[in-house]
Formats: structure tokens, sequence, C-alpha cells
């Protein structure tokens, strides 16, 4: 899956636009911001996880039949070209739920509860399955916008799990099934797999709480990047693949 020659020829001036305003909105936003600016936040600032930690035990379920046929789940860099710096090789699989607030149907389908427990989180931008196979690893590297915080949800956890890891900034953490920690991916951070299971886990990106200027700001550069063709080659790699697994069952 190639991204359009014309979209290329687009990019550089977008990219070289959103490098150099990134900072000024990233300052503005963390100044509106109504959560610490720190790499960890506190699960309390956030009443919907703790539903999603109560519910671990079901979207465990759906994401067990959804690894039981794995080969269906496609690799990161397929779905998006531009994450090919940070996802290598094909070893970062990912099964989307709703991407920048859009959801999957065919994916909801499959898992319904995980579907309608992370729709009801405010501001949801995406859901997905991060599949990490054995040997993966995710190099250094710094999300984009303080507009967007991450959560990660161990759902299939490696019994090895002191060697599989996220670092950020000095903190370096462990998923446990079932367990949910919130943090703020502008701080450098990177993920190894250095086990031979698969660590498979909910991954949610969702809007910041803010105020004032820094709210505004964040709609506007949030509002850039759904537009974007970062995100329009996504969403139509999702759906190339889902057809073409369709297709592949009918045979």
């Amino acid at each position: 899956m190639t991204v359009g020659h014309d979209d290329k020829k687009k990019r550089p001036f977008l990219v070289r636009v959103g490098k150099a305003l990134r900072p000024l909105f990233n300052a503005l936003i963390a100044r509106g911001s109504l959560v610490p600016n720190t790499p960890l936040l506190d699960n309390g600032l956030f009443p919907w996880a703790v539903a999603l930690e109560k519910a671990a035990p079901l979207m465990q379920k759906e994401f067990q039949a959804i690894m039981a046929e794995r080969e269906k789940i496609p690799p990161l860099r397929d779905l998006s070209p531009d994450h090919e710096r940070i996802a290598p090789d094909s070893r970062w699989k990912s099964f989307f739920l709703y991407g920048y607030g859009i959801p999957v149907p065919e994916n909801c389908a499959k898992a319904p509860v995980t579907a309608q427990l992370v729709a009801g989180i405010p501001g949801l931008c995406s859901a997905l399955f991060s599949v990490l196979e054995p040997g993966g690893e995710i190099p250094p590297h710094k999300g984009v916008t303080k507009g967007m915080l991450n959560a990660h949800q161990g759902l299939g956890v490696p019994r090895d799990r002191d060697n599989c890891w996220i670092k950020v900034a000095d903190h370096t953490l462990h998923w446990d099934d079932g367990r949910l920690f919130i943090f703020d991916d502008t701080y450098r951070h990177t993920v190894q797999n250095n086990t031979d299971e698969v660590r498979g886990i909910l991954f949610i990106q969702f809007e910041r709480p803010t105020r004032g200027l820094g709210w505004l700001m964040q709609r506007i550069f949030l509002g850039g990047v759904k537009k974007s063709a970062f995100v329009r080659d996504a969403q139509n790699n999702i759906e190339r693949w889902n057809r073409i697994q369709a297709e592949l069952e009918k045979v």
C-alpha cells in the first residue's frame, strides 16, 4: 500500500509549516492544560480508566478471539506509511477500532464491548489493539502534539514482563494484564519486546483536557491533522485491507 504521488508532493510544505508552529501550539496547550504537564498522569484524573480496568476480562476475551487469526491484523507501516520510521518492520501490528474519532465498523463488530467502552471516553481520537511481535522494537521518538494523551491497557502480556517495556522520559513501565496507565507521548519514549511472546495492549489516544487559548490551539491543530493526507491515507488503507480480507474469506 503506497501513498499517492500527489499527496507526497503536498506534504513537504504542510510538514514544514506544522513543524514550525508545533512548539508554539504545544506551549499554549500545555499552559491551558487542566491536568499536569508531566510524562505520566494519575489514572484518578480520568474516571473512565476505572471502567476500562473493571471490564478487562471481557476485552481480553475479544482480543484473544482476534488474535486467533492474527495473520489478519495488518502491520502499522502498511496502514500508515508515515509511521515507517518507528515501525521499521512488520512486527508492530494494529487493529483499529477508531481512528481520529472515526469508527472502523468491521473491526468494532468483532470487539463490540471494547468498542462501546472506548466510545465513551471524552475526546476519543483513536483506539486500537496494538500487537508487538517477539523481538519487536519501537525506536525512540516523540509525539507531535500536547493536544493528545495516550493510554495503554495490557490485554496479552508476556510472562517475562521484565523484558517487555516502554520507557517514557526517565520512567520504565511494564504492562500488566487488565491494568492501564496514561502518559504524554511528547516526551521521548521507546518500546521493546525482548521476549518470545506477543505483547498485546489496548492503545488509546484522547484529547488532553484544556481551557482557554490552549483549548483553541488544540482544536486548530487536531482539526488540521484530521483533514491531512496522513489521516486520509491511513483510513483508506484500513478500508482497503478489510476489503481484501473479506474477499479472501469468500474464497
